[in-house]
């Protein structure tokens, strides 16, 4: 059993990557809704108005919801040109309005490889400023993810964004940070009072992706504290196979390493068995 107040979502596009097989696996693993992230439409960030709102219909006649949109925004070079990001975070806090969804993932920018990420600092928090300005007063919040690659990897990173861009909220992924050579538990206490929800993935310490506690990522005892103080939104995101959208979602030329200990005969396999182990933690 979980707490009353704890609601448990997943990245359902690593079951399947239509709108119909995302329910069927929430429903399966008795979870209260979705990050949504990939489906037969694209990216979240691309929903047509029309699309949303069919998306919407689905979900809400099964009794779920949508807690946060995986959006890509702000993974893209610090270099590219920032006009269109802003474009589609606008349609995104659209498309989040018609979904029902309060919250946006976002990320902090691809830093140019063997360049020091210091040196786009203004640059990265001049952007930030300005996505929070688009998204504010919209009752939207935008949540930014630490990842491998941007400005926003490490800890230290990740409180600097959060203090200078205060409007902004944080999302805490243990992989990711581990794939970033960072300490899980160090980076928790310094950005717990900062971190809205948690992403429950793990890793081995040469960055291979396992079901949560079984890597170094010390899920179990990051997910107690947030629980302890009060914390209420766990979102699974297995990366246990490699599944159809996972090279969209990566820098060119990266690929995460799937832990070849744990391997899973299909998707739904991959997905209910992180679904489990998330309960068993619980």
């Amino acid at each position: 059993m979980t707490d009353v107040g704890l609601k448990l979502y997943a990245f359902a596009d690593e079951a399947g990557s239509s709108v119909s097989e995302q329910i069927a696996a929430m429903k399966r693993n008795g979870l209260d809704g979705v990050e949504l992230r990939d489906t037969e439409y694209g990216s979240v960030s691309d929903l047509s108005p029309a699309q949303a709102k069919e998306i919407s219909k689905k979900l809400s006649d099964e009794g779920l919801r949508v807690w946060s949109l995986g959006s890509p925004l702000g993974k893209i070079g610090i270099t590219a040109p920032f006009e269109p990001e802003l474009e589609r975070l606008k349609r995104t806090v659209e498309t989040a309005h018609i979904l029902g969804s309060k919250n946006i993932r976002m990320f902090s920018f691809y830093i140019p490889r063997g360049e020091e990420p210091e040196k786009y600092r203004s640059e990265v928090l001049d952007r930030l400023h300005e996505m929070a300005r688009v998204a504010g007063g919209t009752g939207v919040t935008l949540c930014h993810e630490n990842e491998k690659g941007i400005y926003g990897e490490n800890d230290v990173r990740c409180l600097e964004i959060l203090n200078e861009v205060p409007e902004i909220a944080g999302v805490f992924d243990p992989a990711n940070f581990i794939q970033s050579k960072v300490e899980t538990l160090s980076a928790w206490e310094l950005l717990k009072s900062r971190t809205k929800y948690l992403h429950i993935k793990d890793a081995l310490p040469d960055g291979r992706v396992v079901p949560a506690g079984c890597g170094a990522g010390h899920v179990k005892e990051i997910v107690a504290d947030y629980r302890a103080m009060g914390g209420c939104a766990l979102t699974v995101e297995p990366h246990l196979t490699v599944f159809s959208g996972l090279g969209a979602l990566e820098r060119e030329g990266e690929r995460s390493q799937v832990g070849e200990v744990y391997t899973y005969p299909d998707r739904n396999s991959a997905f209910d068995a992180a679904c489990k182990v998330l309960r068993t933690i619980l």
